[in-house]
């Protein structure tokens, strides 16, 4: 027999998290976790939350954020623009506006009281800046209203905060009123932001021409906003706050009952008409819910539970939650789930429904143990797509919602799980860093404010007995940022909800026959609309082992479908997975390796190798995953290498019969001496290195000390060709190509990147001259044998050079460049990885250092018919086929003149 049970909000207080723990009495499965070990859990929550806390304070404070990893704080302009995440900042201290209410629910309520008094002090809402309005409200807004929430309880206790008149209201006030004129629009919806100092659309706002928003963005407003209006008397918050969702709910689409991600903001069209329940829409449906149980009003209800009858139709697929088309919700949307979407387990228990919130949850902790962390959006065999992790709390709250649900212990293995996985991978010396990589361990210098407003509440309430507590926290509504706002709220004054179509206006009355008064007919206010609010926990518990029963299937699906890896991995053969930075093109084991994770090298005609990845020719799915960690990998090396483009450099002949004439345009190194900045550049002999590659120590070391060696390209890093030859003495390098026919007149300019490990030990300088370019260096040494030539950033004048020493020698005309043009584009040169995705089928083309088997004694192409009494006159006839590009360096020289 099915029991239905549902209240109104005015005396939801203690009810529904009373009911929550009904459920616990059914649900105590294996070993409970005794008070000692849940006593040093929680002592290690608040340790952590000391060392975030502290170091923001000492190392950032009054910036909005802390830069764990360069131990300072984030300034809006003073740091790279981030994008749209930078909109969160605001000049106002963020960071420790959110985190009031944190200070008082771990019980420093001196550190409140201080961190108060420094808000009031040193944080200014009129500063010149565009703010994100969803980040402004749920975080700024939402901080001071938590906190002045906390600053009246403990005024009322009568031990801290005597003194406190309301100061973080009014703050919350100033701050609303400068949101406000965002909301100026036809539709009521929220421009995306606005100017804290000039509003929205005038002459110095620098905003106000954007055209959509997202619908969690307008959508997530009313609990701010009606706070505000019931703690000050002032109804204009609330009404445009209803007004924004009265607008986002008639746009619904009507037959599936789902909305899309971003809508326009004038016209109410739908821009993405892609619906789940992550990023984008998260947040519409948690406020639904929260505020009826926050405001008393049944409208919110009811629209909450049609949004969520569809949702249960048509994006749930237990245990996966995947997004549909709003007009087409059986047809899937994409293949991969977002980790915003984790907070729906715990929006699940608010709404009774406990079996898919188990279920969900649990699939989200077995890809946080496979990977250490959710990745910011994972396929649905659980594999990584978008590898960030920015310490989102998510996860946490759901673990903590559904603890308090069931009170099963294995929840709090779970937070322990959590918090062992922030303490070894996310900690550093200055606070705790986001996660660049989940499967590298790689770093990001972010610790966002909703890590200290959200992660550390969920995780303390978790172990935390209810004596640990300060305040009885379901007296509270957490918003979505985590902030408090008291129950009591449901009972204050309020203006009336602003009509669409039909709205309800209930009084906070005990029982639903006394408290509707409504312009709906019995019929559309159906018993059916409140199904599954307060269900029977004897029907969704039939037995203390039903959690584990649900969980069991969900464990072995994800291990069934990504596998963790075997003590001995397939691809390595026992060895760790390779690395972009250690792959080695000349390497048969890595080539073995590529072949096994189903990675293909193809050399190209310029010298260049392509890597092309097909999952399905791996061997395994272990390996395949290896493989797609390792193209990953190169492209993120590859755009680390390419930040940098350098102009080309000249490599100029300056001995007898040259003088300065010849001069062969040259690729940079990004290691190295920097040309540009040597007045003279370096001045010397080329010798050739032996061996020629310059991959292993040098056997002509006495003689390539104190000149510039000549290396070919290929069969090791260019970095390492440059150790070498520094070791033997030499004042710098040239690599030439051995790309048979290269020119830098056919192909773009050549940039040698490094190894991917730090190159300051290189301190010579390292050119790079294509085949033919190098060609005529290599024939001019085999004739003359000596041969001095000048490295420098351009080609320099010869009296400059030779300060009328050997001028004499010279005719009267211009400089002679095999090619100087410097229209090429640029190309970097990354030795084994300068790797680009080509979309369709997952190709990365590295520019490698790698190509055929090298001659240690090249020999020099056939050369024309020369007369024998003339040495010069060999050179000319070398040159023969370069006199367009000795026309065009004569011209562009001239036009330099």
């Amino acid at each position: 027999m099915w029991t239905v049970l549902w209240f109104r909000p005015a005396t939801m207080s203690a009810l529904l998290f009373s009911l929550l723990l009904l459920l616990s009495t059914l649900c105590r499965l294996g070993q409970s976790m005794s008070r000692e070990e849940k006593l040093k859990l929680r002592n290690q929550v608040v340790e952590m939350f000391d060392h975030a806390y502290s170091n923001y304070m000492d190392h950032a404070y009054p910036a909005d954020e802390l830069m764990p990893l360069t131990c300072r704080g984030r300034v809006r302009g003073l740091e790279p623009s981030r994008g749209d995440v930078d909109d969160a900042l605001g000049m106002f201290s963020l960071t420790l506006i959110d985190t009031l209410d944190t200070l008082v629910l771990l019980n420093k309520t001196a550190e409140f009281e201080a961190a108060v008094r420094r808000v009031l002090k040193d944080v200014r809402l009129d500063n010149d800046v565009v703010v994100s309005v969803f980040e402004t409200n749920i975080r700024v807004l939402g901080g001071l209203l938590g906190g002045h929430s906390m600053a009246v309880m403990l005024k009322d206790a009568g031990h801290y905060m005597q003194w406190y008149q309301d100061e973080l209201l009014h703050m919350a006030k100033d701050l609303g009123l400068r949101l406000l004129p965002a909301f100026n629009t036809s539709s009521g919806l929220p421009y995306p932001r606005v100017n804290l100092k000039h509003g929205v659309r005038g002459p110095e706002s620098r905003t106000g021409t954007e055209t959509d928003t997202c619908t969690a963005c307008a959508g997530t407003i009313i609990l701010e906003f009606a706070a505000l209006s019931r703690f000050t008397g002032d109804p204009v918050f609330e009404v445009h706050a209803r007004r924004a969702l009265n607008f986002l709910w008639e746009k619904r689409q009507r037959n599936s009952n789902l909305v899309g991600t971003t809508i326009n903001i004038h016209s109410g069209e739908w821009v993405r008409r892609d619906s789940g329940v992550g990023a984008g829409i998260d947040s519409y449906y948690e406020y639904l819910l929260k505020a009826y149980i926050l405001l008393g009003d049944d409208l919110f209800l009811q629209r909450f539970n049609i949004h969520y009858a569809s949702i249960m139709k048509y994006i749930s697929q237990p245990p996966l939650l995947l997004d549909v088309h709003i007009h087409k919700p059986l047809l899937p949307a994409r293949t991969w789930m977002d980790s915003l979407l984790a907070f729906f387990p715990g929006l699940q228990v608010l709404k009774g429904d406990i079996r898919p919130a188990i279920e969900t949850h649990e699939m989200l902790y077995q890809v946080t143990k496979k990977h250490n962390f959710l990745p910011e959006a994972f396929t649905t065999d659980f594999r990584v797509h978008w590898a960030q992790h920015p310490l989102r709390p998510e996860f946490a709250e759901s673990t903590y919602f559904l603890y308090k649900a069931t009170k099963d212990p294995y929840y709090l293995e779970v937070g322990r799980t959590v918090l062992d996985n922030l303490n070894r991978f996310a900690r550093v010396p200055c606070g705790f860093a986001a996660m660049k990589d989940v499967r590298t361990g790689s770093h990001e210098d972010r610790m966002d404010s909703f890590f200290l407003a959200e992660m550390f509440k969920y995780l303390f309430l978790l172990f935390a007995e209810e004596e640990d507590l300060p305040f009885n926290v379901e007296d509270y509504i957490f918003t979505t940022e985590a902030h408090l706002l008291p129950l009591s709220l449901s009972t204050a004054p309020h203006a009336p909800s602003p009509p669409v179509n039909s709205t309800v206006q209930a009084a906070s009355l005990p029982h639903l026959s006394a408290s509707v008064k409504s312009l709906w007919s019995e019929e559309e206010l159906d018993d059916s609309n409140f199904d599954w609010t307060c269900p029977n926990t004897r029907l969704l518990f039939p037995d203390p082992a039903f959690p584990r029963n649900l969980r069991d299937p969900i464990r072995s699906a994800v291990d069934k479908s990504c596998p963790r890896p075997a003590l001995h991995r397939e691809p390595g053969m026992g060895r760790p997975p390779l690395r972009a930075q250690d792959f080695r093109a000349n390497n048969p084991d890595h080539l073995e390796l590529l072949r096994r994770m189903g990675v293909s090298l193809i050399h190209l005609k310029d010298g260049r190798v392509q890597l092309v990845q097909h999952a399905t020719q791996a061997v395994s799915a272990v390996a395949a995953e290896d493989g797609m960690r390792f193209m990953q990998e190169m492209m993120e090396l590859s755009s680390q290498q390419q930040k940098e483009q350098l102009p080309p450099r000249a490599v100029q002949i300056i001995s007898h019969p040259f003088f300065g004439r010849v001069v062969l345009t040259a690729g940079p190194a990004q290691f190295g001496t920097d040309l540009s900045k040597s007045i003279t550049g370096v001045r010397g002999f080329v010798t050739v290195a032996e061996p020629y590659s310059g991959c292993a120590e040098l056997s002509n070391a006495a003689f390539v000390q104190g000149r510039i060696a000549l290396l070919q390209r290929g069969q090791c890093m260019f970095a390492e060709k440059a150790r070498h030859i520094m070791k033997a003495g030499a004042i710098g390098g040239i690599v030439i190509d051995d790309n048979e026919g290269s020119s830098s007149d056919t192909a773009p300019l050549f940039q040698m990147a490094g190894d991917g490990r730090n190159t300051d030990d290189v301190t010579l300088p390292l050119l790079f001259l294509f085949y033919k370019e190098g060609n005529i260096l290599l024939e001019a040494l085999k004739e003359y044998r000596e041969v001095e030539v000048l490295l420098s950033d351009k080609a320099r004048d010869r009296a400059s050079i030779f300060k009328g020493g050997d001028a004499q020698e010279e005719d009267q005309t211009s400089p002679t460049s095999a090619t100087l043009d410097r229209s090429h584009g640029s190309t970097v040169e990354l030795d084994e990885s300068a790797p680009e995705l080509a979309p369709d089928n997952e190709e990365v083309t590295p520019e490698e250092d790698v190509g055929p088997a090298i001659k240690s004694n090249p020999e020099p192409e056939e050369e024309p018919a020369v007369d024998k009494d003339s040495s010069s006159k060999s050179v000319k006839a070398m040159m023969a086929d370069w006199q367009e590009d000795l026309e065009a360096f004569q011209q562009m020289e001239k036009d330099e003149l």
